[in-house]
């Protein structure tokens, strides 16, 4: 069977098995399980009513269970043994890694992009929002800057390897200091502690655009009245802009902050393709990955304190996206 064919047959089985299934599951419960006839009618539709939503829920929660709460508690089951999976040893794994220097390297470094990335991503896309706005040419420059965003992370971690690349005719940092006086190359992504934020400056660079977008609509959305009457009032634009915008657009600017937070914590590519977890750049993800295929339990481990640290954002985030839709 050829992929094309494949593709079809699957929508097609997809489609029509979600098509049948509420036409018969709305016929069983309407005609058999409550039916709304005779003297019971009137309570057996309510009855119906109160499990229709569950019905349509059933298929969502199952694949929900299947495909997330089945393997959260797989994995945590799984990082309980040892690393054959032949051996329950509790938490010696978990024992182990905490006292990894590598490890904990790991989650230093992954603090440090929790902290730099969402911060700088979303004071920059705000920047580029409020500016733009200005300029008759503003599309234009939004286009340039969202840009990045089509681009995948291994295809930004490569254009940026020759921005960073130790030869002065290629890397434009090294070309940059030879025209200043500068006579031997250095290797930016060997240095100790800040080649973190070298590769941060990619995750940011990819970002910028996603934050711009979504806090440019934000600003677009704030009511005129509130601007006029501030100029009425004799402020000056920073006054406006910081006094009167952004506490009307903070809870927008919290969702891009948590959102790309979220995003910070899953990220793997731009480490594993830049620097492969070496030079002191290692994160949880790729402490994960290097232990993915010699000691399944200790991977498992990690994925499952990744999950953990994700957890809260994502709970924050969804909460402030409720506040944001009442």
């Amino acid at each position: 069977m050829t992929p094309a064919l494949q593709g079809l047959l699957t929508i097609a089985i997809g489609v029509g098995g979600c098509v049948g299934y509420f036409f018969l599951s709305n016929l069983l419960l309407d005609r058999v399980i409550f039916p709304a006839k005779g003297a019971a009618a009137g309570r057996n539709i309510t009855r119906a009513n109160l499990v229709r939503p569950w019905l349509f829920l059933m298929p969502a929660l199952l694949a929900m269970g299947l495909y997330l709460v089945y393997p959260v508690i797989g994995s945590f089951y799984r990082s309980m043994f040892n690393r054959l999976g032949d051996e329950f040893i509790g938490f010696g794994n978990y024992q182990v890694m905490f006292a990894d220097s590598t490890f904990q390297t790991a989650l230093f470094n992954n603090f440090l992009w929790v902290l730099f990335v969402p911060a700088s991503a979303t004071f920059l896309g705000l920047l580029v929002a409020q500016l733009t706005d200005r300029l008759s040419w503003g599309n234009i420059a939004k286009s340039l800057i969202f840009m990045p965003m089509a681009i995948s992370f291994v295809g930004a971690s490569l254009i940026w390897k020759f921005v960073y690349a130790n030869n002065p005719d290629i890397g434009l940092i090294n070309a940059i200091r030879f025209a200043f006086g500068a006579t031997e190359a250095m290797d930016v992504l060997q240095l100790n502690f800040w080649n973190n934020f070298f590769l941060m400056i990619i995750l940011v660079w990819i970002q910028t655009g996603f934050a711009m977008v979504i806090l440019s609509a934000a600003l677009r959305g704030i009511p005129e009245e509130t601007i006029e009457a501030a100029i009425l009032d004799g402020a000056n634009p920073f006054q406006i802009f910081f006094k009167i915008k952004i506490p009307q657009i903070m809870g927008t600017i919290v969702v891009v902050w948590t959102t790309i937070t979220i995003l910070v914590l899953k990220v793997f590519d731009i480490v594993y393709t830049m620097t492969g977890g070496n030079f002191g750049t290692e994160i949880l993800p790729s402490y994960m990955m290097s232990y993915m295929f010699r000691d399944d339990g200790r991977a498992t481990a990690v994925a499952f304190v990744i999950m953990l640290i994700v957890l809260p954002v994502m709970i924050w985030n969804i909460h402030q996206a409720r506040k944001e839709m009442q």
